[in-house]
Formats: structure tokens, C-alpha cells, sequence
């Protein structure tokens, strides 16, 4: 079944212990989203309430995927550029799909419904996302349209001596 997708959805608090629990169950499975496990959402909090004080502040917009339960699976972040040499183009952050439903296609949904809300803002033209090395996450986001752009190496020390690159990738919308 797939997922149901809202850009802006209101923030309540199941909406943000949702959002929690996800970051928590992707960081745990090894996901690349910020965070080392083990983690537990309290440890996440802070870095959730900066997103949602950006939200606030009209520079985020919120794309959540919801599953037939009406859980959150999926999130994303759509951070618009503030540098007004730049404002044609927003970063995608903290793109996430909850492990039991990792293999469904919902990935690509949700990285499809990015960018149809990218192209309703006004003037937008590409979307950028940087992705930690190391995991085929390249390969993924390419298959989805992205194109590798840049390669940072060794920029993101998960752990002493494992230090990955951070690759960034663009999505031109035209």
C-alpha cells in the first residue's frame, strides 16, 4: 500500500513523536541521517526542534509520509536557501523511510513527492542533498533522477578511523 504524503502537515505531538521514533529506528538500522547509534529520541530532540523552529521561521518546509495506519514511515525536510544569490534552488534534509518499509519503492516516493512540492514553490529550480559515502547511497539517489556533483573526502567521521566522504547531488527540476 502506498504511503500518503503532506507538505506541511500541523505539528502536533504525535506528528513529533513520530518523527522521533522514526529518526531513531533509521539511525539504529545504520542509517545515515545525522546520528551514530545507539540513539533514542530524546537524543534526537534538539536537532528535530531546530528544524521545527526553522519551519516556524518560513526557511523549512515538512514532507511527511504517512502509512495506512496513519504512522509516520517517511520524512523529509526542505530547507529554502537564504543567500540571495542562491534562493533558486533548496537542500533536502534528513531524508528518511522507516526500515519495515525500506524495499517497497518508498524511497523513490517520497523523493518523487520532494520534488513535485520543490516545483510548486516559486522559483525553484533544483534541489540539492549531500549523502554519506560508503553506503551505495549514490547509486540509489541516481537512479532517482540525482547526479553527483561534488565529493567531499573524509568530510564525516562516524567513528575514529572511519571517516566517510560527503557526496553531493543535484536534482535539476526542468
Amino acid at each position: 500500500m502506498p504511503l500518503t504524503f503532506t507538505l506541511d502537515p500541523a505539528v502536533t505531538p504525535e506528528l513529533r513523536d513520530g518523527i522521533l521514533d522514526l529518526w531513531a529506528d533509521v539511525s539504529n538500522a545504520g542509517g545515515a541521517v545525522g546520528f551514530v547509534p545507539p540513539v533514542v529520541p530524546e537524543d534526537i530532540r534538539p536537532s528535530l526542534v531546530k528544524h521545527f523552529a526553522s519551519m516556524a521561521e518560513g526557511t523549512v518546509r515538512l514532507l511527511v509520509g504517512f502509512d495506512e495506519e496513519g504512522r509516520v514511515a517517511a520524512t523529509a525536510f526542505l530547507t529554502l536557501n537564504t543567500h540571495r544569490l542562491m534562493t533558486h534552488w533548496l537542500w533536502l534534509y534528513t531524508v528518511m523511510v522507516h526500515p519495515s518499509h525500506q524495499g517497497k519503492g518508498y524511497g523513490r516516493d517520497l523523493l518523487g513527492a520532494a520534488a513535485e512540492a520543490a516545483r510548486g514553490l516559486d522559483g525553484i529550480g533544483a534541489i540539492r542533498l549531500t549523502c554519506r559515502g560508503g553506503l551505495g547511497l549514490e547509486r540509489f539517489y541516481e537512479s532517482c533522477g540525482y547526479k553527483e556533483v561534488g565529493r567531499i573526502p573524509g568530510a564525516i567521521r562516524v567513528a575514529p578511523g572511519d571517516d566517510r566522504d560527503d557526496v553531493i547531488m543535484l536534482l535539476p527540476l526542468h
